[in-house]
């Protein structure tokens, strides 16, 4: 069994709100690197991680990759799991202001101000499978309907001849009860009936959220809003004087260099002097997608060099 140590971060916010489930808003500033913390579950009989992810606002992808010791349908009983709401946050443009979609990792970021204070909230989402992938690139909020019906594509009716040319609000849509369509495509950010496909690559190319989730986003995102989706499997920050490493695989990528990607990350931000390199190593090789402290202890400056074997 592998074993992974991790602490609860604690990280100073203006103030941070979690109201129910999923839904989490946290006030950041300027240069804030990361948000959230480390929990633990104790696995409780007839409980599966699939559940347990949607109880704390996580994806499938982010639970299984954190726990990867345990069987995710039916996990032992009695046993301490990582709850990974920590998160380093995503590079973007400089004051950026939008919704933010990280490929990768699954989770949508969506930064926004009110009067004096910039805010964040993040949402874990599903995406396009290997052969119907979401596209990257800058886009708009252009449309948000509620209740939206389905016209449902040609080339899925073709898949599933006996669906209808439309299917109409209600629990067999699976756009569920609220949709926002990026400019210029046919693809939404929605709702779904399905919501065990939130942390998976299922769709035709929308994003999905948990239905507890798409109402709270609709709300609170305008028409006009920018949308910025992207592919960043490796992510690093700062938090006081530790340094931090958060990776995810992502098969999209193919013999992509997750260590030479971190190494540059962290030479660009002036971190790279601070960080250990056998914890920066162990850390790519896991790729639990969990925010790792890399940081060298005895202060001296490390040289890394990528390593072929990784």
């Amino acid at each position: 069994m592998r074993k992974i140590s991790f602490f609860i971060i604690p990280i100073v916010f203006i103030f941070s709100i979690f109201s129910d489930s999923s839904a989490e808003i946290f006030s950041i500033g300027e240069n804030t690197s990361a948000v959230g913390t480390i929990k633990y579950h104790v696995i409780q009989k007839g409980e599966s991680l699939i559940e347990i992810a949607r109880q704390y606002g996580l994806g499938y992808n982010e639970i299984v990759d954190a726990n990867p010791e345990f069987d995710p349908f039916v996990p032992t009983v009695g046993s301490k799991i990582i709850i990974p709401k920590f998160w380093i946050l995503p590079d973007r443009p400089e004051k950026f202001q939008g919704i933010l979609i990280n490929l990768s990792e699954m989770r949508l970021f969506y930064f926004y101000k009110k009067g004096n204070i910039n805010f964040l909230s993040t949402y874990p989402i599903g995406i396009g499978d290997d052969n119907l992938e979401t596209p990257m690139g800058k886009f708009k909020i252009s449309h948000k309907v509620i209740n939206p019906s389905w016209y449902v594509p040609e080339s899925i009716r073709k898949e599933r001849p006996e669906l209808p040319a439309v299917v109409p609000p209600g629990p067999e849509n699976p756009l569920g009860t609220h949709a926002m369509r990026l400019s210029g495509t046919s693809y939404l950010i929605h709702g779904t009936n399905r919501p065990w496909a939130v942390g998976r690559k299922v769709t035709h190319g929308c994003i999905r959220l948990y239905p507890e989730d798409i109402p709270k986003l609709f709300e609170i995102v305008p028409i006009g809003t920018e949308v910025l989706i992207t592919r960043q499997p490796v992510k690093v920050g700062r938090i006081g004087d530790e340094v931090y490493v958060e990776v995810h695989t992502d098969d999209q990528l193919k013999y992509f260099d997750y260590l030479g990607t971190a190494i540059n990350l962290l030479a660009k931000k002036g971190l790279l002097k601070y960080v250990d390199t056998f914890k920066l190593y162990n850390v790519i090789k896991q790729k639990s997608g969990v925010p790792t402290s890399v940081t060298v202890k005895n202060k001296e400056p490390q040289v890394i060099t990528s390593d072929p074997w990784l």
